[in-house]
């Protein structure tokens, strides 16, 4: 069998042009970005769309104000172009778990936001963070987020303002939607009693008053003196529910229903989103899941006292 073999010049020549040629482009890594929690990541998808990656520090049902990060959340937060938080205190652990990370900017979603106070206890008169809670302070955390994004990948400007502005129609919907609906609570049930005060902007908007076990998420939950008090709020008003978030544990909630009369109404989502098969797997999901349990908790026929 005969092997063909080049000339020497031509050998040369092919050679030549070989260390000549360019080298084939490799596809731009996409840039990613890691949010504290599930509902700030999901706000970062629907606008980012496919041009970032996003991803959640937490996994879903996780509680974010006492969060533990890992030696591996280090370790994708430094992988990532870009961190994005929530702030007003919510994040307990974030600056020195950020202060870890070297070179990675970082984004507060709150920021242009002014909080509600914190009504008492340890935590009077600290902002209360949970102000993705009302559909209209979402839109803030909509453009932060748009902002954000832009400056670690401004050739995706005009996707991210198309996908900014879209979804905050579908946020505007959902706001209105929710606006109707719980103005069917009758006056004197218009009382959401909840184990965390994380309703604050959702009472203020939709025309309700709050009632918790306790202000903030921490060590302290279900206290004898924070169910007792609550307790006397509950038959002072003639709440006909109360609920408890999916984060914590309901057990004092079920001792306040016990003991006054009222239904256990249900759960409720604030920190975090569900996973694809439960009831809010995104945050549109959760303000809409969240209407409904307070609709059916509230406008039920009164149980027997």
């Amino acid at each position: 069998m005969r092997t063909h073999v080049l000339p020497r010049r031509s050998l040369l020549a092919v050679t030549l042009a070989a260390v000549a040629a360019p080298a084939l482009a490799q596809p731009a890594r996409p840039k990613r970005v890691v949010a504290t929690f599930t509902v700030l990541a999901d706000m970062a998808q629907n606008v980012a769309g496919t041009a970032v990656l996003v991803e959640s520090l937490t996994r879903p049902g996780a509680e974010i104000h006492d969060y533990e990060p890992t030696p591996l959340d280090v370790v994708r937060a430094q992988a990532a172009d870009l961190v994005l938080w929530n702030g007003l205190g919510l994040e307990r652990w974030f600056e020195r778990f950020f202060s870890r990370v070297n070179g990675v900017r970082d984004a507060v979603l709150t920021l242009g936001i002014t909080p509600v106070g914190i009504g008492g206890g340890p935590y009077a008169n600290q902002p209360n963070p949970h102000a993705w809670m009302s559909p209209t302070l979402a839109l803030i955390y909509v453009e932060n987020i748009r902002r954000a994004l832009t400056a670690v990948e401004p050739q995706h400007e005009a996707a991210f303002q198309a996908n900014a502005t879209a979804y905050a129609a579908q946020i505007r919907a959902v706001d209105a939607r929710l606006r109707e609906r719980l103005a069917t609570i009758p006056a004197e049930r218009r009382v959401l009693a909840t184990c965390e005060g994380a309703f604050s902007y959702l009472t203020r908007d939709y025309g309700m008053r709050e009632a918790y076990l306790w202000p903030i998420n921490s060590e302290d939950e279900g206290s004898p003196r924070q169910v007792r008090a609550l307790i006397d709020a509950v038959r002072r008003s003639r709440v006909p529910a109360v609920f408890c978030e999916s984060t914590v544990n309901d057990r004092p909630m079920r001792q306040v229903a016990r003991e006054t009369g009222a239904r256990f109404g249900g759960v409720l989502y604030v920190d975090s989103l569900t996973g694809p098969d439960g009831a809010a797997p995104t945050y549109l999901k959760l303000l809409e899941a969240n209407a409904e349990t307070i609709l059916r908790g509230l406008t039920a026929a009164p149980a027997a006292r």
